[in-house]
């Protein structure tokens, strides 16, 4: 089971920081996914980080603003999100996948709920 946390409205430039905690017992051994899905838009890949954290990819609509890291031992991931801008507004999603770990949505096998982030100009 996954919970993402830490959504809410920001003004443009502002920050966020998103978790997502895993109720698992071998969260070390799954590489991790950060999701997006605006209204009317299909849900569109945001980040990616393997499971030990040695490797991570982001979009190119947030290289260089957002970045994805984890804690293993607390079973966490998280994304940073900076300089935020109108268009990343959008209902953000963690996805877990033990095999998998790049960057196509129907491939992750577990999500989380999603926790949407508004992002006014």
């Amino acid at each position: 089971q996954l919970q993402a946390s830490g959504g809410g409205l920001v003004q443009a430039g502002g920050s966020l920081r998103l978790s997502c905690a895993a109720s698992v017992r071998t969260f070390s051994n799954y590489n991790m996914g950060w999701f997006r899905q605006a209204p009317g838009q299909a849900r569109e890949f945001v980040a990616r980080i393997t499971y030990s954290g040695s490797a991570t990819s982001y979009a190119d609509s947030v290289k260089g603003r957002f970045t994805t890291s984890r804690d293993n031992s607390n079973n966490t991931v998280y994304l940073q999100m900076n300089s935020l801008k109108p268009e990343d507004t959008a209902v953000y999603y963690c996805a877990a996948d033990r095999i998998y770990s790049g960057t196509s949505y129907e491939n992750y096998d577990y999500w989380g709920q999603g926790t949407l982030v508004t992002v006014s100009s």
